[in-house]
């Protein structure tokens, strides 16, 4: 009998590719706000119980950074008391769930990349929010996956990319900071490295163990934003999109002169050999996933 796959947060741009890489699994079920709003907890029952499925996907989530040094408890409510409640109610069921968490648990001083082993300590409310989250998903349910992962782009929804990609096609040239660092990793990706993980837990022999835990999934390599920005401006113009903007064009200034509620870390960088190690997922380079995503986007708007 086919499994069912509840997925949480279609709407976001890893929702959107989750629908995809799941689908050949089993039966998916994705929901939105729509569908079950987060903020209340009887909806979230009403959901499990209706859809009685065999694995919860959990990619809903409040990810306004600023936003969320005004509205702690809206942003308390949904990345941490819902995704404990979610992890309840499939621990109830004998299902499994998958949790996405965020390289903003931690504070950014380390000067390599954080490894699972590596304590977190949070700068901002969405990243205590988002660890909060973690602790209560591993409390409430041992059949977990908590997949930390950072800078998160794709050819749907919002994101820095897109933000990008619209920016480098005005006149004016653009500022950006340079002294944060990170790992851009595709939602795609993502969705696909997540499938595989499924894979192995459906088809694996009758009691066999099977690598539950925390596992930070982040395409390798690094950059700063400003880098990031450069790399979109020269990329999207030998995808043939419209640009205007050269790499010069482009001027890397220091976090400080762009002050933000919420501070953010300047070391975002998340070490992703555990997840290589344990399920043999090739993690790709961050630029090659850019790259593959802006020929992606020049090709929807060619057919469009």
């Amino acid at each position: 009998m086919p499994k069912k796959i509840l997925v949480l947060g279609r709407d976001g741009q890893l929702g959107f590719e989750l629908r995809r890489s799941l689908a050949p699994l089993g039966h998916v079920v994705a929901t939105g706000r729509s569908d079950c709003d987060l903020t209340y907890p009887l909806q979230i029952a009403r959901l499990v119980g209706r859809e009685k499925p065999d694995i919860i996907v959990n990619a809903a989530a409040f990810t306004a950074v600023e936003r969320a040094e005004e509205d702690t408890v809206r942003a308390m409510r949904i990345n941490a008391e819902a995704a404990g409640e979610l992890a309840a109610l499939a621990a109830a069921r004998g299902a499994l769930i998958v949790h996405y968490s965020s390289d903003y648990v931690f504070d950014g001083a380390k000067l390599g990349a954080y490894t699972e082993q590596d304590t977190p300590a949070p700068l901002n409310v969405y990243g205590r929010s988002k660890l909060a989250g973690e602790h209560a998903v591993q409390a409430m349910n041992p059949a977990h996956l908590v997949l930390r992962t950072s800078w998160i782009y794709g050819v749907f929804g919002s994101s820095f990319l897109k933000t990008m990609l619209m920016a480098v096609r005005q006149p004016e040239p653009l500022r950006v900071v340079s002294d944060q660092r990170g790992a851009p990793t595709g939602a795609a990706f993502i969705a696909d490295a997540t499938a595989l993980m499924l894979a192995r837990y459906l088809t694996r022999p009758a009691g066999e163990p099977f690598p539950f835990g925390l596992y930070h999934l982040a395409a390798s390599g690094d950059a700063s934003w400003h880098e990031y920005a450069c790399f979109i401006a020269q990329q999207a113009r030998r995808a043939g999109l419209a640009v205007t903007l050269t790499p010069a064009d482009i001027r890397a200034v220091p976090s400080d002169q762009y002050p933000t509620t919420a501070r953010r870390p300047l070391n975002s960088r998340l070490d992703s050999r555990l997840l290589e190690r344990t399920f043999g997922i090739h993690v790709p380079h961050w630029e090659e996933g850019v790259v593959h995503a802006l020929a992606a986007i020049a090709d929807s708007r060619n057919l469009a």
